[in-house]
């Protein structure tokens, strides 16, 4: 199977499945991978996200092959722009 073959039979599931056995070193279903494996899946994970990828997160390969970075001061504002889904709970409020 050639990239190209390979690019157009990955769905987003597929990808999903490969990024977390990159993480981890194991499938989802708990195998673990074996250090070819889990190279190949790298290998397939950075060409699926240079094809795909138009909204790089820190240090990924961005749509077009460009390894994107951002600053710590970019992921700052990035993750405190949208905090309407934390609940900030005082640990006292929680002592009946």
């Amino acid at each position: 199977m050639d990239v190209e073959q390979l690019l157009a039979a990955m769905t987003p599931d597929v990808y999903d499945r490969l990024t977390y056995a990159c993480e981890t070193g194991k499938w989802p279903e708990g195998a673990a991978l074996s250090q070819e494996q889990r190279n190949s899946c790298m290998q397939a994970v950075m060409l699926y996200q240079s094809k795909h990828n138009v909204n790089p997160e820190h240090m990924s390969v961005a749509a077009g092959g460009e390894i994107a970075f951002k600053s710590k001061s970019e992921l700052k504002r990035q993750f405190q722009g949208d905090q309407s889904d934390i609940v900030r709970v005082k640990a006292d409020s929680l002592i009946d």
